[in-house]
């Protein structure tokens, strides 16, 4: 019995070893299949907005280029960068000599006419009184005929020549109402309340106006600040007067300018340049492919406190559609749709098994989706399976060496 105990052992020991080695290969070629593990998310409460972003630019609601329609050098200016003006306020003087020569030419020309029209009216008194003592000769036989007729035709053309400088007084008037004008001309004054936002002109400088009014500044009004958001074609169909629109600045992240959208341009700014083209007898044909297409959306922000300037970029978001408080889901759960526009959503049910679901949805902005009905709040959705995930990520791993 001694003797054919350690042979006993052997066998166990290998039997053992045996046993050991099968399962391992069991386990490791051949794992048992687990129960499928899901990652999921619950349907919350939320508030949801479906937009539409577009990059804008601040503007002033109403700019200005004040000019010089009188030539010559600019004697004074009134304003300073950044000045407030109100309507009517002098802004800058322009050398005036000339327009004042002109304005006295013109008063003395006017009086020349009057002084001529006033001989002429005692001329006509003159040639009236002897047409008279004529015709009572005539009448009379006491007098030659020929001496009435040529006292009338004299009468006659004193009228007319009153009547020519009749005309001439007008003329003269005009040019002296023409020469008090542009002598004001060169008074330039503010045409509205506003902030001088750019001067052109130099105190000294000389202008000529010419062919065309030089500025001297530009007006702005900055108190209401208007903002062209660039809408892309493919988003335009879908916005309209009157949807809320915020946006916010470079500088201020964080801070939302909240309005009103007001207008939406029916053609994009590059209508001008084919404009352009068309008179000046170029090629209009562009290829829209090549570029995108914006249409301007305008909306208006107060600007109280200034700290909106022009030509600011603003960060736009037109609120198409909102959801207050609604049971919402991830965009990513949302499987194929039916014909009556509803989705197909799995959803956790007992035992963590799925089931699935058809749901309504509203507002979906591509990360959730809002529903209507099929979910309840704090229900598990699908949105995938983890264990796929494991087995493409990590891979079949190689068999343990000598085997």
């Amino acid at each position: 019995m001694k003797k054919n105990f350690p042979k006993i052992w052997r066998w166990l020991l290998a039997a053992l070893a045996l046993l050991v080695l099968g399962a391992g290969v069991k386990v490791y070629f051949f794992p048992a299949a687990d129960t499928p593990r899901f990652l999921t998310a619950k349907a919350a409460v939320a508030d949801l907005e479906d937009t539409v972003l577009a990059t804008g630019e601040l503007k002033a609601s109403k700019l200005v280029s004040v000019g010089s329609r009188a030539s010559g050098q600019v004697k004074s200016l009134k304003v300073e960068l950044g000045d407030e003006v109100a309507k009517g306020q002098l802004i800058a003087e322009i050398d005036s000599l000339t327009q004042q020569n002109d304005l006295k030419t013109a008063q003395a020309a006017l009086k020349n006419v009057q002084a001529q029209l006033r001989g002429k009216r005692a001329t006509l008194r003159q040639a009236e009184a002897s047409l008279a003592r004529k015709k009572l000769l005539a009448d009379k036989d006491a007098g030659s005929r020929q001496d009435y007729e040529d006292a009338l035709a004299t009468r006659e053309v004193t009228k007319e020549e009153i009547a020519a400088l009749e005309a001439q007084l007008e003329e003269a008037k005009v040019n002296v109402s023409n020469a008090e004008v542009n002598l004001g001309y060169t008074k330039i004054t503010a045409p509205m309340d506003g902030v001088v936002v750019a001067i052109i002109t130099k105190e000294g400088q000389t202008v000529n106006a010419s062919q065309s009014a030089p500025t001297i500044v530009m007006l702005a009004q900055l108190n209401v600040m208007t903002v062209e958001a660039e809408i892309s074609e493919a988003d335009v169909v879908r916005v309209k007067p009157g949807q809320k629109v915020y946006f916010t600045i470079l500088g201020q992240p964080d801070q939302r300018y909240y309005a009103s959208l007001r207008a939406i341009e029916p053609a994009p700014e590059s209508i001008t340049e084919e404009d352009s083209n068309s008179s000046s007898g170029g090629s209009s044909a562009t290829s829209s492919s090549s570029s995108a297409i914006y249409y301007n959306g305008l909306f208006d922000v107060p600007n109280q406190d200034g700290r909106l300037r022009i030509y600011m970029t603003a960060q736009c978001t037109i609120v198409v559609a909102e959801a207050q408080k609604a049971v919402s889901i991830p965009s990513s759960a949302l499987g194929s749709r039916d014909s009556r526009g509803r989705y197909l959503v799995r959803v956790l049910g007992a035992g963590n098994r799925p089931a699935d679901r058809w749901v309504a949805v509203g507002i979906n902005d591509s990360n959730q989706a809002q529903v209507l009905e099929g979910i309840r709040e704090g229900e598990q959705v699908v949105i995938g399976e983890a264990d796929a995930a494991n087995q493409e990520s990590q891979g079949r791993r190689p068999p343990p060496m000598g085997l």
